[in-house]
């Protein structure tokens, strides 16, 4: 069991409901996220995954249950200020925190790789735009895309594009990163060189949360995996006890369906 002070994330009786109730795509999700944890979460199309990932950072607003981010309950209109006075929470502060990476690249079409990268340190945290600039070409560096610096989006493969989203996110120097199916929308030939940066950040010690297809990644680079379906977390273990001894009969059979 993690001591207190490890826990980064804390999840607990997570809901969210539609159509009053009649669609339940979280119903009732408790889990906590450690600092340093690589978590995968996986489960069948529609089970969940993408809405409890989104949650996470109020992208989708939860119908009930709390999220403790860095010791402060994000699903709170107001939280109390260091004088004990009910303050309007401030989500963005936190969401600056949390690095997010979806299928579809969304970068910006009409600026540089250099501007995609330095727009939010430099707008949002008020970060020197040659020091933006400078550490913006460092992580390019790190993953092998210094040269593409003053490219545009439309003159990069699906993986540039997905490995500047990640730099790009990473640049904000958050405290985790979440991965929406960050391969899913890629060529199987591109899947690689994504999941390989994925794969150093994890060694480098950096919290993630991550919905992914791929089993492989899962088994190799997280250190737990939660199983969702129909809203639910199933089972949650080290990839050993979820893919070697399986005890859902959900689990055992999206595991024969997949592997």
């Amino acid at each position: 069991m993690a001591a207190r002070d490890d826990i980064l994330i804390r999840v607990t009786d997570l809901k969210k409901h539609y159509n009053k109730g009649a669609i339940r795509a979280l119903d009732g999700v408790t889990v906590d996220i450690n600092r340093g944890d690589v978590i995968v979460v996986i489960g069948p199309s529609g089970s969940g995954k993408s809405t409890f990932l989104r949650s996470l950072n109020l992208m989708e607003e939860p119908t009930g249950g709390s999220i403790v981010f860095d010791g402060v309950d994000i699903t709170k209109k107001k939280i109390p200020n260091q004088q004990g006075n009910l303050v309007k929470l401030d989500i963005d502060k936190h969401r600056r925190k949390m690095g997010m990476v979806f299928q579809h690249f969304n970068l910006f079409p009409h600026m540089t790789v250099l501007e995609n990268m330095t727009l939010a340190p430099i707008q949002v945290r008020g970060i020197p735009a040659a020091e933006a600039e400078a550490k913006a070409m460092a992580l390019l560096e790190r993953v092998g895309l210094a040269d593409r610096a003053d490219a545009y989006p439309i003159q990069l493969s699906g993986g540039q594009k997905q490995r500047v989203a990640i730099v790009r996110a990473l640049a904000m120097e958050p405290e985790v990163m979440l991965f929406d199916e960050p391969t899913s929308a890629l060529d199987p030939e591109m899947v690689g060189e994504v999941l390989e940066v994925m794969k150093q950040l994890a060694h480098e010690g950096m919290t993630m949360v991550v919905v992914t297809h791929e089993m492989g990644f899962a088994r190799e680079v997280g250190n737990r995996v939660l199983f969702m379906a129909d809203g639910l977390l199933l089972e949650e273990g080290t990839p050993e006890e979820i893919f070697g001894s399986p005890r859902h009969p959900r689990l055992q059979d999206f595991l024969s369906k997949v592997l």
